[in-house]
């Protein structure tokens, strides 16, 4: 299993009337780490011919991040099958190591020319395995 991994610091525009992250930065996290996975493990030819689209999402908040925190985003594919890919996102701070949140997402790979779900290559799902 190959594991990307990402940092970022929480700025004042993640942080919600509690103080602490907003639970929609810690979504839009997790899609954020997939484009760039994707993007990273992909050429433009790829990229014109499909994309992904989200089929289901679950998010366990389990911790709180606050202002300044340096935070680890770590994304895999758990499985892939015909042409749905289960994709996990764990989300940490860096500083004491504390799961602040897991994820896994149901993506549907789809054609650009169709519209429509396509079966997952062989050669792509190759690229992050």
């Amino acid at each position: 299993m190959q594991t990307h991994e990402q940092e970022l610091t929480v700025t004042k525009d993640h942080i919600d009337l509690l103080n602490h992250v907003n639970n929609i930065e810690y979504v839009r996290w997790v899609q954020d780490i997939a484009e760039a996975h994707w993007n990273l493990k992909t050429s433009q030819e790829i990229r014109q011919d499909y994309y992904w689209f989200m089929i289901s999402h679950h998010i366990q908040y389990k911790g709180e991040a606050f202002l300044g925190d340096t935070i680890l985003l770590k994304t895999f594919i758990l499985n892939s099958k015909g042409a749905k890919s289960t994709r996990a996102v764990d989300i940490y701070n860096k500083k004491t190591n504390k799961l602040l949140a897991t994820s896994e997402t149901i993506w549907c790979f789809m054609s650009h020319e169709t519209n429509r779900p396509a079966r997952i290559p062989e050669d792509i799902s190759n690229l992050f395995s």
